[in-house]
């Protein structure tokens, strides 16, 4: 049996779990190659996992849709870090017989990586922590979060999370989403209002919605513009939610006092993408996740779940 770690981008896969209960199994022992590269054209990503009978995929960074599936015959299962994973063409794998599987994950990560971007926002790290590098000493006026208004698209795991850290410095907490409740919200500590009035009155908006047909595209030129001038923009759920071409023109006329982005329609980030050169942007390669506790849990799932299919079962299931 062979087994295909894809997009392991640091090279921490194999350290971050035990692996021996699937490279030392009693009746199945594996090898297992990882690869750190990321290979996005099919063909070429079909070549690569011809051999192998298990591929591991981390969240969304390689699509499996039904053209690399059936063109795999040996492939048997696939793993996926997280409990979902819409890039997998999950009825495609069903029936090629591939088993697609999730593993538990941490809502916790991308909550404190949305406020790291916040807070580098807000007060301006980037630009004044290179100053202090260059020479230079204070350059800019930051901004207060306490008494401002936090508005919040999405308030499952990561956004309840977030809305507790907004509380916690004292700002007005709303949210929205098109199944939240009134009393949902007050439960996470937030008021419902709606979309609108979100986007008019939040001093910062930060993006926490699950990427499907209703969310993609979900802020455009017109939401956009609706939003107050210098509010800040935040989005660390998946790029497509904002419409990219809408976002360089609003920051390319002023609007909008920042944005922070960990997610993009095209990941990784094309070297010459306009979003690496657009003004008032604080820009993270999708580490929301990346966390050695997630990955910890990630990686122990993946071998429980690899162990699981050696052992002819299935655990977690997609």
């Amino acid at each position: 049996m062979r087994i295909a770690v894809l997009d392991d981008y640091q090279g921490v896969a194999l350290s971050s779990a035990d692996w021996s209960p699937v490279t030392d199994h009693p009746s199945h022992p594996c090898t297992v190659d990882v690869f750190r590269d990321h290979v996005s054209a099919p063909e070429a990503l079909v070549e690569r996992l011809a051999p192998y009978d298990v591929v591991v995929v981390m969240r969304e960074r390689t699509p499996l849709p039904a053209t690399v599936l059936t063109a795999l015959p040996r492939l048997r299962l696939v793993v996926t870090t997280g409990r979902r994973n819409p890039s997998i063409d999950v009825e495609a794998a069903r029936r090629a017989g591939i088993v697609v599987c999730g593993t538990e994950s941490l809502a916790t990560a991308p909550a404190e990586l949305t406020w790291a971007l916040v807070l580098g926002l807000s007060r301006h790290l980037l630009p004044e922590a290179t100053g202090v590098r260059d020479g230079g000493w204070q350059s800019t006026v930051g901004r207060d979060l306490a008494g401002h208004t936090l508005g919040l698209l999405g308030l499952g795991r990561i956004g309840s999370q977030v809305a507790a850290v907004g509380r916690a410095f004292g700002m007005d907490v709303t949210a929205w989403s098109r199944s939240l409740t009134p009393e949902r919200a007050a439960a996470a500590g937030a008021r419902s209002v709606s979309f609108e009035e979100l986007l008019t009155t939040s001093d910062v908006v930060s993006v926490h919605l699950p990427l499907a047909a209703g969310t993609h595209g979900l802020l455009g030129t017109r939401e956009l513009g609706m939003m107050r001038p210098d509010a800040l923009l935040v989005n660390t759920s998946r790029g497509p939610i904002v419409d990219e071409a809408a976002l360089l023109a609003a920051l390319d006329r002023g609007h909008l006092g920042g944005v922070g982005l960990d997610v993009f329609d095209v990941e990784p980030l094309p070297a010459e993408h306009p979003l690496r050169r657009a003004p008032r942007t604080l820009l993270t390669p999708h580490l929301g996740y990346v966390t050695r506790d997630v990955y910890a849990t990630f990686f122990t799932g993946v071998v429980e779940d690899v162990a699981a299919h050696l052992d002819g079962t299935s655990l977690r299931a997609l």
